[in-house]
């Protein structure tokens, strides 16, 4: 009778988090790169999920859904690189581009560069494979958007 009652204050056991596939591995740069200044703002969230649907063909709710599991993989998460080779062995060139591309578009989503933003996109760089001139186009077509 007393291991029923304490079994049913127990916490159930959380779903394990899913091995990142190259969505799931932008998404967690995407939200590494707005965490990493220590404030995660509304513009950067909402940014996040729309270049989740964008990339990926998601809808709203897909998108956020996917997003909240990108937060907890990368609350748990491996090192950058690792999400970044994620993208690198699953994806074309210009699909690295592409989420680039997304990981900038994240940093000016609030309106200010931070430099621990900036050195999780230069970690992400060059775990994928790309060069600075890659980032550097990348960043310019960020800001014109």
């Amino acid at each position: 009778m007393l291991h029923r009652i304490l079994n049913a204050f127990s916490a159930p056991e959380p779903e394990p988090l899913p091995e990142p596939d190259e969505k799931l591995a932008l998404g967690a740069l995407m939200v590494r790169v707005a965490k990493s200044d220590h404030n995660y703002q509304f513009e950067e969230i909402s940014r996040i999920d729309r270049l989740l649907s964008r990339l990926f063909g998601l809808n709203p709710v897909e998108a956020a859904k996917t997003r909240a599991t990108c937060e907890k993989l990368e609350h748990e998460a491996p090192e950058t690189e690792h999400f970044a080779r994620v993208i690198r062995e699953t994806t074309s060139f210009q699909a690295r581009l592409d989420a680039l591309e997304a990981m900038w578009e994240v940093l000016l989503a609030d309106g200010e560069s931070h430099d621990e933003e900036a050195a999780v996109i230069e970690a992400a760089r060059i775990a994928m494979g790309l060069s600075k001139s890659d980032s550097d186009t990348a960043r310019e077509t960020a800001e014109g958007l």
